[in-house]
This record gives C-alpha cells, sequence and structure tokens, in this order.
C-alpha cells in the first residue's frame, strides 16, 4: 500500500535528508558559517541585537520584506560608497580640467570666441560631463566591489528550509570569517534565541569550475565583435564605386540650399527667405523714415498721401500685423497702376471696347503728323521729394567707414575711383561680355548734388537701379549714408578747382597744377590704351567668329 505524504511531511523529510548528510560530511565540507530561522520580525530583530552586542561583525539578515531598524540591530555601520562616490567625482574634475588645460593652453593653444587660452569658466561644461561620469562609474563598481559581486551561488542556498525566506520567514547568519567566530559557541548563542532552527552551513556539491561551453561562446561572441571593426578599417583604407552605408542620415541628405538657388518648397521659388515683416536689426532706428528711405516724408505726403501711407505701413513695425491687403498692392492693382504711369489704357476685353480702341488708333496714326507728340510722364524718381542733405554729422570717421565700405561693395564695379571701371567691369570687357552693361561713372554731371540729390542716391544703394543689385541687405542704414558721403567727396576731390584754394601762394599753385596736368594725362593715356586694347580684341573675335562660319 502506497501513502501520499502532505507537504509538511515532504519538508519534515527532504529535512531529515539534509541533516543526516550534512552530519556526515561536516568533517570534509569547509564550513561557511551558522544560520538560524525565525518565525517574526521581533524575534529575528532581538536575535540580531543579542549577536551585536555579543561582538559579531560579518552578520546578514534574509527578511521576505524591509525590516526597519535592522541595521542598527545587527550594528552595519555607514557605507564608505559616498566617499568613493566624492573621490572618484574629484577625480574627474581633475581630469577634465587638465586635459583642457594641456590640450588649449599648452599644447596646441587656440583662442577660441575671443576667449583666453586658460578660460576656466569655458572649462566647466566638459568638467561637469566628467565628474558625473566618474562619480556613476564610482558608485557602480564600488558597490559591487563592497558587496563582494558578482557572487554566482551561496552556499545559503543549499539547505531547503532557506526557500521560505521569500515567503514567511526569517534568517540570521553569522559568516565563519569573523574573528570572533567559534561553531560551538555561535550555535549555543543563536540556539539561546527564539529559534527552533540552527543549522550550519558548508559547501554544495556544485563544482567551482566554469563549465567549458562558457568559454566557447564568450570567445565566439569576442570573434564575432571583431568582424565590424574589421570591416570598418577595410572601409577606411579602400575605395568604391558605391556611395557610403549610412546608419543615420543626419545632415548628409537634407534639403539644404545654397544662396540664390531655386526651391519648390516656396511659392515664390527663392531658397532664401526674405525677412519676417517687422524685422529690426540691431542698432538700426526704426523711429526716423526720412533717415530710412532717404525721403522727405511730410513732403510725400503733401503730393502722394497714398504711396506715403504704403511706405509708412512697410517700414513701421506696428502696421506689420495688418493683412497683406493693406499693406502693398495686389499684382492685378499694381499692373494697373504700371499701365497708367506709361500712359496705356488698360486692356478691355469687349468687342466695342475693341472696334473704339481701333477708331481711336486710326485717328492717332492718321494725326500723327500733325500734331505734337505729349510730354512722357515723369517717374517716380524724378517726382519723389529726395532729401538734400545728408542726415549724418560729417565727420572724419564717417568718410572713413564710408571709404571701407565703398571698397568692399562699390568699387568692383565703379572703380576705387569712382571712374566705372572696377575688377569686374575690366573683366567683362576682357572676356567681350554680350549682356555686359559698363557701371556709371560717379563722376558724370547727372550725379552730382545739385542733380542727384543726396537721398536719391541713398535709395540707389538700398534699391538698387538697372542690373546694380540693392544693399539694404547687406549693408547698415548708416553706413549707406556713410558711402553716400563718401561719394561726394570723391566727386570733389575729382573735379574742385584750384581757384577753390585761395590761400595758395603761386609757388604752390603752380606746382599743383603741374600734377594736375600730369596726372590728367596718364589717365588719358591708360584710357586710349584700354580702349584699344579693348577695340583690338573685338576686332580679333570677330574675324575668328568669321573664319569659323566660312
Amino acid at each position: 500500500m502506497f501513502r501520499v505524504r502532505s507537504g509538511q511531511e515532504t519538508t519534515d523529510a527532504s529535512q531529515a535528508f539534509y541533516n543526516c548528510e550534512l552530519m556526515s560530511e561536516n568533517n570534509e565540507k569547509k564550513v561557511h558559517g551558522v544560520v538560524a530561522e525565525y518565525t517574526s520580525v521581533d524575534t529575528l530583530l532581538s536575535a540580531c541585537r543579542r549577536v551585536r552586542d555579543a561582538g559579531y561583525q560579518k552578520t546578514d539578515a534574509f527578511t521576505p520584506f524591509p525590516v526597519h531598524g535592522i541595521d542598527k540591530a545587527l550594528g552595519i555601520k555607514p557605507t564608505v560608497l559616498p566617499w568613493i562616490v566624492l573621490g572618484a567625482g574629484l577625480t574627474g574634475t581633475a581630469t577634465a580640467l587638465v586635459m583642457q588645460i594641456w590640450m588649449n593652453a599648452i599644447d596646441y593653444p587656440y583662442i577660441i570666441s575671443g576667449k583666453p587660452f586658460l578660460s576656466l569658466p569655458a572649462f566647466m561644461p566638459v568638467a561637469f560631463e566628467l565628474t558625473v561620469l566618474f562619480a556613476s562609474f564610482g558608485a557602480f563598481f564600488g558597490m559591487w566591489a563592497l558587496n563582494g559581486l558578482p557572487k554566482f551561488s551561496n552556499p545559503v542556498f543549499t539547505d531547503p528550509r532557506f526557500d521560505r525566506v521569500t515567503d514567511d520567514r526569517f534568517f540570521l547568519y553569522i559568516d565563519s570569517k569573523d574573528d570572533q567566530f567559534d561553531r560551538g559557541g555561535v550555535e549555543k548563542l543563536l540556539g539561546d534565541t527564539e529559534t527552533d532552527y540552527v543549522q550550519t552551513v558548508v559547501d554544495d556539491d556544485s563544482s567551482d569550475k566554469v563549465p567549458k561551453p562558457f568559454f566557447m561562446m564568450w570567445g565566439l561572441v569576442v570573434g564575432l565583435s571583431v568582424i565590424p571593426l574589421l570591416v570598418v578599417l577595410k572601409m577606411r583604407v579602400s575605395h568604391s564605386s558605391q556611395p557610403r552605408f549610412h546608419v543615420f542620415y543626419d545632415m548628409d541628405f537634407s534639403p539644404a540650399k545654397d544662396a540664390q538657388q531655386y526651391s519648390t518648397l516656396f511659392r515664390d521659388g527663392r531658397a532664401m527667405r526674405p525677412d519676417v515683416p517687422g524685422t529690426v536689426a540691431r542698432g538700426e532706428e526704426q523711429a526716423n523714415l526720412n533717415y530710412m528711405t532717404g525721403i522727405d516724408m511730410e513732403a510725400l505726403t503733401a503730393i502722394d498721401p497714398s504711396r506715403a501711407e504704403r511706405l509708412v505701413r512697410r517700414l513701421n513695425p506696428y502696421f506689420q500685423g495688418e493683412t497683406e491687403a493693406a499693406q502693398e498692392l495686389t499684382d492685378d492693382e499694381a499692373a494697373e497702376a504700371d499701365k497708367k504711369g506709361s500712359g496705356e489704357e488698360p486692356e478691355d476685353s469687349s468687342p466695342v471696347a475693341g472696334k473704339q480702341s481701333a477708331s481711336k488708333a486710326e485717328a492717332s496714326n492718321a494725326d500723327e503728323n500733325a500734331a505734337a507728340p505729349e510730354e512722357a510722364k515723369p517717374s517716380v524718381m524724378e517726382t519723389t521729394p529726395w532729401l538734400d542733405s545728408n542726415p549724418l554729422v560729417l565727420n572724419e570717421k564717417v568718410l572713413a567707414d564710408g571709404r571701407k565700405n565703398f571698397g568692399i561693395y562699390c568699387s568692383v564695379c565703379h572703380g576705387m575711383n569712382g571712374s566705372g571701371n572696377g575688377l569686374v567691369n575690366v573683366r567683362a570687357q576682357k572676356i567681350i561680355s554680350p549682356d555686359w552693361i559698363q557701371p556709371s561713372s560717379l563722376h558724370q554731371e547727372t550725379l552730382y548734388a545739385d542733380k542727384y540729390p543726396a537721398g536719391k542716391l541713398f535709395s540707389t544703394i538700398s534699391n538698387g537701379i538697372r542690373k546694380m543689385p540693392g544693399y539694404a541687405g547687406q549693408i547698415k542704414t548708416r553706413d549707406r549714408w556713410a558711402i553716400v558721403a563718401y561719394v561726394r567727396a570723391l566727386q570733389l576731390s575729382q573735379n574742385a578747382s584750384i581757384e577753390q584754394f585761395k590761400d595758395m601762394d603761386d609757388s604752390e599753385r603752380a606746382k599743383v597744377l603741374q600734377e594736375q596736368a600730369d596726372v590728367k594725362k596718364a589717365l588719358k593715356e591708360k584710357a586710349d590704351a584700354d580702349a584699344k586694347a579693348a577695340k583690338e580684341a573685338k576686332e580679333k573675335a570677330d574675324a575668328d567668329a568669321a573664319n569659323a562660319s566660312t
């Protein structure tokens, strides 16, 4: 007859078998310590205090849940882990500072944003990062070292009763490495506590050798990890007709556009985006519209109020939030305004209007020789009330700034002396560009101050004229007015009269006149030589074209 034993009987039987086996092998296996079992938190804490008072230090308690006060009951001292973290963090700070000082101030001095070579505020971000990194490593690996990790096996696990530590039992363990450990004394001490189970912990039967398959798997993983490194090294020293393999595309394939390129992302087709309406550059004045436009706004308001209003709405940020219709003319209105300005009549698609237009045209052609032609309507540039004087206080610094900006932006076409023969013009004449129009000489009478006001010259620099682009987006308002002042100085320098210097004696006057004559002669000879060279080059090009056609 067979009888099925209950769970408690099974546990008692396995425990009896374990005790018998332990008694027979205690003399052969290494003793690691003694463990006692308790059924409540109070009995465990009482036992911990007795073990602590007895002078034992290498102890440990195992509970199914956290027990408050057990650290004090066992006499566990504060851990040294915070000091390890502090030391690791200070090491990271020192490493970062020494590294940056050596790199940037000693080994390879390099000025970054005008800061000194040894700039501690600039070194703080890297120092902070390394401090956190080293402190994290110190906390992680210090915890492992203080807890004796990694520990792949614990002899306490060989006791079948220890399995209940995650359920409803509490265990107190005294390690044999304690200086006061005596097996008999420890068993008697624990036996006097409120426990029904005291057991010696010895080695288990498992092997302490690492299985060979583990080494084989480890070697296989290391070998496979070398393959990507070898592939990368091969790609760095070899060439391929295929594009690079991108794990992360980053900015390599972004739809970036260069300046002046076409883009389908925007309605106007421009890749370069204009400033947001109402954008004010740092240091730019917005209150004085005369200063910003070169136009006498009071006079413009008197003769053309609608245009003055459009200028105010366009340039004043206060009005930039209004609708687009209030800011500028629509395309249809602008086209109609252009036709009216040129004297043309708006088109009418009706047949009656077409017949009337045809009859008017015939009448006009019939009377063309008899009637005098009407005068052309003045352009906007002629009717605009420009400022006659420069709003800047003219001094040596203003002229120096104007000269500098004139040399940067204007001289490439107009030349350093404003004669219209800059490097771009010389190049265009050399290659005989058919579309090139020579820049105007700034010394022609139509550009003098009495015929070309300062405000009009400022507007030309800002908005451009014919093929000349506007420079309002590149040159500040003050610097554009400084260029106007320098152009006036250039004009005066090229057309100054000797009679203007009344305090000059006869010898100096004769010397100046002779130098003036020599300079004019040299300039005339150079201009004649350039014209002759250009004529010869053109004739040669025409001859080559004729020979090529035949």
